[in-house]
């Protein structure tokens, strides 16, 4: 049974600004260990790819019903790819105690300017 979805649009522009505007602090507020390693990765779209996991963060926040504004904290929500590069909701903390039993799906799509998410969660 489908118990919440979440869809996100955002401009690359946005998180690529507050990136170049509050480096770190910003980075290690919104994105885990993990993500920030795997976007530099992509030296010259890393914005693309930093923007695709925020989007995420903020549709999951809509599937629970929260928004951004109430409940978690953006880094207890990570963004990881399997081993067959699918892109995987990781929860952390509260998060995981709450959330961690149900199947929780994630799809991303980005161009240069835009990133999207839809998340769908299912008891």
């Amino acid at each position: 049974m489908i118990v919440g979805i979440g869809i996100d649009i955002i401009e690359v522009a946005r998180i690529k600004e507050a990136i170049e505007n509050y480096g770190e602090r910003f980075l290690k507020r919104v994105f885990t260990e993990n993500e920030i390693k795997y976007c530099e990765e992509f030296k010259e779209n890393k914005y693309v790819h930093y923007s695709a996991r925020f989007s995420a963060k903020e549709a999951f926040s809509k599937a629970i019903g929260t928004g951004l504004t109430q409940g978690f904290k953006l880094n207890s929500v990570g963004i990881v790819n399997n081993s067959n590069g699918k892109p995987e909701i990781e929860l952390l903390g509260e998060l995981k105690e709450k959330w961690g039993d149900f199947k929780i799906f994630v799809s991303l799509s980005h161009i240069n300017t835009h990133s999207t998410a839809v998340v769908i969660i299912e008891k």
